[in-house]
C-alpha cells in the first residue's frame, strides 16, 4: 500500500494495516517536522510533489521491498501541503516474520523513498524566507548492495 496524502496521517491505524498473524514483527518509521534544519529555524514546512511519478516510484520502493524481503504488509505514506513544527509528513510500516527483517525493510523502504520519490519540501523561517530542497541519488545508490538482506 501506497499514497500521497493531504490529511493527517494516522499511523495507529497504518500500523493494524500491516498487522499479520504470520509476522512477528512490525517496524514503523515516522517522519515528522523538526523546528531546526542546522541552524536554520523552521517554523513550517510546504511539501509538493509531481503526483504521478511520486506514485510510480512509490509501487516501485513497495515492490522492491516486496522483492527483497519477506514482508506481510508493507505501507508508505507521504503527505502533502502545509504542516506545522510536530506533524508526521512520512509514514513508513513494514512487518516480516522476524524483526532483523523488518528493521532492514523498513529502513530501505525510507532511504529509497527520500532519494527517489519527486517530493519536494520548502523550509519556511520566521522571518518570511523560504528554500524548496529535495534530496536526490541515483537508483544505483539507492539500491545498493549493501542494502540487501543478509
Amino acid at each position: 500500500m501506497f499514497h500521497l496524502t493531504r490529511e493527517a496521517i494516522d499511523y495507529a491505524t497504518l500500523t493494524e494495516a500491516v498487522r499479520s498473524p504470520r509476522c512477528g514483527a512490525v517496524v514503523l518509521f515516522l517522519g515528522t517536522v523538526r523546528d531546526l534544519t542546522g541552524e536554520q529555524v523552521t517554523v513550517f514546512l510546504d511539501y509538493e510533489a509531481y503526483a504521478p511519478m511520486a506514485e510510480k516510484k512509490l509501487a516501485e520502493i513497495e515492490a522492491e521491498v516486496r522483492r527483497r524481503w519477506p514482508v506481510g504488509e508493507v505501507a508508505l505514506v507521504h503527505r502533502l501541503g502545509r504542516l506545522a513544527v510536530g506533524e508526521v509528513s512520512v509514514a513508513v510500516a513494514v512487518s516480516c516474520p522476524h524483526r532483523r527483517e523488518a528493521f532492514a525493510a523498513c529502513q530501505f523502504a525510507i532511504d529509497t523513498l527520500k532519494q527517489l520519490v519527486p517530493i519536494w519540501k520548502r523550509e519556511n523561517a520566521p522571518d518570511g524566507r523560504g528554500e524548496w530542497v529535495h534530496q536526490s541519488v541515483s537508483a544505483d545508490v539507492a539500491c545498493s548492495p549493501a542494502q540487501e538482506q543478509p
